[in-house]
């Protein structure tokens, strides 16, 4: 570490023009480290359970009812064009007063928007089916 103690000319009248950043690295430094301890306490998460990946094998009965979405959004109930959405809603209207009712299994397109599987849940909770289930194909083995 240097120190300026004068000139050799005698001239008492000279200003030191440098800055001396030592003090100002400590006190990063020591920012720095309060910042690196109490960043995780900030950023603690609260105790939740996840859920964990099941496969429930799928029993096909005959009353259950395949819906499906392909890719560009259109609807089909078993294999058969479904025009709208209102009209989805009413032939689930008279699915759901059966005792007991059927369930709803919905085959969505890898592809498809989420929007358009979400019109169709949001059809089965209107028309007031109970039971709704999502047909996926199995993680592969291995």
């Amino acid at each position: 570490m240097a120190m300026n103690v004068g000139s050799s000319d005698g001239d008492e009248d000279e200003v030191v023009a440098s800055i001396n950043t030592t003090p100002l690295v400590d006190v990063m430094l020591v920012l720095l480290i309060i910042f690196l301890i109490t960043v995780p306490v900030v950023t603690q998460n609260a105790a939740v359970s996840l859920p964990k990946e099941t496969n429930i094998v799928r029993q096909t009965k005959p009353e259950n009812i395949e819906i499906s979405v392909n890719k560009d959004g259109d609807v089909f109930w078993n294999a058969q064009a479904v025009p709208d959405n209102n009209a989805l809603v009413e032939r689930l209207k008279k699915i759901a007063v059966i005792t007991p009712q059927p369930e709803i299994h919905i085959r969505g397109d890898e592809k498809s928007r989420y929007e358009s599987v979400g019109r169709v849940v949001f059809a089965c909770q209107r028309a007031g089916i109970q039971k709704i289930s999502f047909v996926t194909e199995p993680p592969p083995r291995g």
